[in-house]
């Protein structure tokens, strides 16, 4: 939902369709993987970000990048040359939320096993009982 369409149907408030905006945007796992990539790495560009994150496609990075361009966590640089020559980083903003999403980071590594393990479990028990109806 739009902050514009919240406001047009009265559904939310446009403070609570940006936080649903902006919950979805981090909870985007390629949004995670640029976020983790430019915080750690810093400037970049697109073809070393791109190799960096893997699995990601040309389309969605771009995708991906011009979204948190216009929410002001990563901004583009464009160099005068030819061929063009692009780097991005995170803004101040960004970093300020890569280290928020850093407890996610850890609690992900912290519990890895913990979380295999109940999968196995789940998908042992699935297999006898069989899918859920």
């Amino acid at each position: 939902m739009t902050v514009a369409h919240a406001e047009a149907t009265g559904a939310v408030s446009p403070k609570e369709a940006l936080v649903r905006q902006m919950l979805e945007r981090v909870g985007d796992k390629w949004t995670l993987l640029v976020i983790e990539e430019l915080g750690s790495g810093g400037e970049m560009r697109f073809t070393r970000l791109r190799d960096r994150i893997g699995g990601v496609s040309q389309k969605m990075l771009t995708r991906t990048l011009r979204q948190l361009e216009r929410d002001g966590l990563v901004s583009r640089r464009v160099h005068p040359v030819v061929p063009p020559r692009v780097d991005y980083r995170l803004t101040k903003l960004g970093e300020a939320l890569g280290e928020a999403v850093c407890g996610i980071w850890t609690w992900v590594e912290r519990h890895l096993k913990d979380v295999e393990r109940s999968r196995q479990a789940y998908d042992r028990r699935s297999a006898v009982v069989g899918p859920p109806v």
